[in-house]
């Protein structure tokens, strides 16, 4: 890995590891109305961000086709607000590990279809480390218990998860990292909003109490402003594929904090699986290829998109 690499890797790794904690945060949330604590978690999120927008941020956002704008409105909807629900409404029938397996399958989804969309074949060395890494997250979980409702919520999750990256790889490159994160927060909050007096009236929202104040806190600033800023610095320098090689490090951080909260406990089997999804994003990413691999011209020519994205 070069300097830009390890930079990116380093920055989807910590965004993913925020990430995962904010799973354990959900757990402490489960009285309060769905779409107003989405609503609450993006809004002040998008506030925050900006004034991080950057400069230019009206010009660029002009120069936009309305297609890119149709993208970012299912970037919101399907990758956060749709990830989100699809996750909670799994939960209502199965085990948390199950959607939380078949999310750990992202990794895999990505390697095959950001190189399908760009006309080339996928790498095998993302491949076989995107394997390690849902194998992994399936150890560190296991398999719970569900109904076809569940699993069908949970397919409905790893669809969320796999827009999140894919649909925003052609608007990262004009918008950049901050402001890409800045629409998208403002565009969830306003489709929260939306949903929340679609479905529940004007019970969407209402005051958090202390415990969920301080949940609905640590998800908007930490889990989102930082989370997400860092996740497309990072997907910026390494690339869709290798970038969601880190989420198999959401279930880790899942399974690492959850008894702090005493809502789980970390044992062999996550020990284990931690290792696996080390292994894949090691494997994934090239950081373990031998010397004089990986310097050749066909991997220069990889590597030259990477190179003409960290100039932005």
């Amino acid at each position: 890995m070069n300097a830009a690499t390890t930079r990116g890797a380093l920055l989807a790794a910590l965004a993913c590891l925020l990430v995962g904690g904010s799973f354990t945060a959900n757990s402490l949330l489960g009285d309060y109305p769905y779409a107003g604590g989405q609503f609450l978690r993006y809004g002040l999120a998008f506030l925050l961000l900006v004034p991080l927008a950057g400069p230019g941020a009206t010009a660029r956002l002009r120069a936009l086709g309305a297609g890119q704008w149709v993208r970012l409105a299912l970037l919101a909807a399907v990758g956060m607000v749709g990830f989100n629900l699809a996750v909670l409404a799994a939960e209502r029938t199965a085990e948390p590990a199950v959607p939380g397996v078949l999310v750990g399958c992202a990794p895999v989804v990505v390697a095959v279809v950001v190189p399908l969309l760009e006309g080339r074949r996928p790498r095998r060395a993302v491949l076989y480390g995107a394997s390690f890494v849902a194998v992994g997250a399936f150890t560190v979980q296991g398999w719970g218990r569900t109904d076809g409702a569940g699993l069908a919520f949970s397919v409905c999750a790893l669809a969320g998860e796999v827009g999140f990256a894919v649909l925003a790889v052609p608007v990262l490159r004009p918008l950049g990292p901050r402001l890409l994160s800045t629409v998208v927060c403002g565009l969830a909050a306003a489709e929260s909003a939306l949903a929340g007096v679609l479905a529940d009236g004007t019970g969407w929202l209402r005051r958090p109490d202390a415990v969920e104040a301080g949940a609905l806190l640590w998800q908007a600033v930490v889990v989102t402003v930082v989370g997400f800023v860092c996740w497309y610095m990072g997907m910026q320098r390494i690339g869709a594929e290798r970038a969601t090689l880190f989420s198999g490090l959401i279930p880790v951080a899942a399974a690492c904090t959850a008894p702090l909260v005493g809502t789980g406990s970390y044992g062999a089997a996550q020990g284990v699986g931690s290792v696996l999804v080390f292994a894949g994003v090691a494997v994934g990413s090239g950081a373990v290829l031998p010397s004089g691999r990986g310097r050749g011209p066909a991997a220069r020519r990889q590597r030259a998109p990477e190179r003409s994205l960290e100039k932005l």
